[in-house]
């Protein structure tokens, strides 16, 4: 090598990244049990929100709200988590321009995108906890959104709830049963452990939100 290079530093041997509680996201070495759905829990002449898929686990179960507009409504803010609006909520709550979406279970406890943000650090949560996920926008209107729903909802009804007042969208709310959840939970498949996965050099955990 010649004096202009030096030589490269040893590699160091790479941290163990502590795991996300189960709170926080799907177990990473589980296939879901998965329900194709289309239901389609609100309409206006603007704008439609959808629930197009989930995804049941033992822990929790994931879906992806997928929403889509015209082009008269560049001003609406679809993304639950960040967005547009983001940092504008006022002591009144959310701006109308902002959608909010949540759960609730049979028992009555809800969580929504209005709600506290419970952090890796934090003690476990008293539940029901929905955590942002993947997502995607286009210039046509149409935003996909996936969401950890944290833990399994009890037997009986499961209902999705959504309000989006600028977009003309009152408090709207679909109820589903919530065994075909826990039915398509017992179908996941674990094919790692958390242990397997990231208790080695160099395994990590990526989280967003």
């Amino acid at each position: 090598m010649s004096e202009f290079f030096e030589p490269p530093p040893p590699l160091e041997e790479p941290e163990r990244v502590e795991r996300s509680p189960p709170w926080r996201h799907a177990p990473s070495g589980t296939l879901p049990g998965v329900l194709a759905l289309q239901l389609v829990l609100a309409r206006t002449e603007q704008v439609v929100v959808c629930v197009t898929r989930l995804g049941a686990y033992p822990t929790g179960f994931e879906l992806d709200l997928v929403t889509m507009a015209s082009g008269e409504s560049d001003a609406l803010d679809p993304f639950l988590f960040g967005g547009r609006s983001r940092g504008l909520q006022t002591g009144a709550g959310m701006p109308p321009e902002k959608l909010r979406f949540g759960v609730e279970f049979a028992d009555g406890t809800k969580a929504t995108n209005t709600s506290r943000r419970w952090g890796p650090q934090d003690d476990p949560p008293p539940g029901p906890v929905l955590s942002p996920g993947s997502g995607s926008g286009s210039g046509g209107g149409k935003c996909r959104q996936s969401m950890w729903v944290w833990p399994l909802p009890p037997a009986g009804k499961l209902a999705f709830v959504c309000e989006w007042p600028a977009a003309g969208i009152p408090l709207t709310r679909h109820e589903i049963d919530a065994q075909i959840i826990l039915d398509a939970a017992s179908h996941a498949q674990q094919l790692f452990t958390d242990a397997e996965l990231f208790d080695t050099p160099g395994g990590h955990v990526t989280t967003i939100g």
